[in-house]
């Protein structure tokens, strides 16, 4: 069974040197600064973006050359540094033994069970209301039961990677991704994994204020509709 990483990238010099010694399939968005070469020079098949268009956008394309390479499973892997390689293995092995089309990557299970977080060094608050935001909105939207919104790191069979149309070219593409999982009736299960937010990591990711942004577009997006 092929497995390959996809790991969107936007100057990411700092990490991504360490990332791609575990994962060998990535693109980069855009970036300015020698990312791609870096992930050329660890062995990464690496794809650029001329113009910085956003992770979606990178994910699609990182996502359309897995699957040219022939990808049974393709998993998304952010290059900040604060996904885990260690948690690959639990979410390949639901679509390994065919009980799942897609697994979602959730930084807050434990917390639902009322066990501690696999979260190091403590979300910000303000994100952490977001995202709380977002999972509403979702589950009014989609119906999925899900306990994180916006995590980067999942999976997805062959089969869900060729069904799933990537659209928003902008960090909305993880909603997106959910409607779609709903709108195809695509199997999916969700595992524990490990979010490590450093100085770095919190300094690149999403504001808060941004995601908010985002979620007032999906609302103006399903209004419109």
């Amino acid at each position: 069974m092929k497995i390959i990483a996809v790991v969107p990238a936007y100057n990411e010099n700092n990490t991504i040197t360490l990332v791609i010694r575990n994962l060998r399939e990535r693109v980069d968005d855009g970036s300015y600064d020698n990312t791609y070469e870096l992930a050329k020079k660890e062995g990464a098949v690496a794809l650029q973006h001329f113009l910085n268009r956003g992770q979606g956008a990178a994910l699609k394309t990182g996502i359309d050359c897995a699957l040219a390479h022939r990808a049974d499973i393709i998993v998304t892997f952010d290059a900040d540094g604060q996904h885990d390689v260690c948690d690959i293995d639990s979410l390949v092995r639901p679509i390994a033994d065919g009980s799942a089309d897609v697994v979602l990557g959730s930084r807050f299970i434990k917390l639902h069970n009322n066990q501690q977080s696999t979260t190091n060094n403590k979300i910000p608050i303000l994100r952490f209301l977001t995202l709380q935001l977002a999972l509403l909105f979702t589950k009014l939207t989609t119906g999925l039961k899900v306990t994180d919104t916006h995590n980067g790191l999942r999976a997805l069979s062959r089969k869900a990677a060729q069904k799933i149309n990537i659209q928003h070219d902008s960090m909305a593409h993880a909603s997106e991704i959910l409607e779609e999982i709903a709108k195809y009736n695509l199997s999916y299960t969700e595992v524990p994994i490990t979010v490590h937010y450093t100085e770095y990591s919190k300094r690149k990711g999403q504001s808060s204020w941004n995601a908010f942004r985002i979620l007032w577009d999906l609302m103006v997006g399903k209004i419109s509709r």
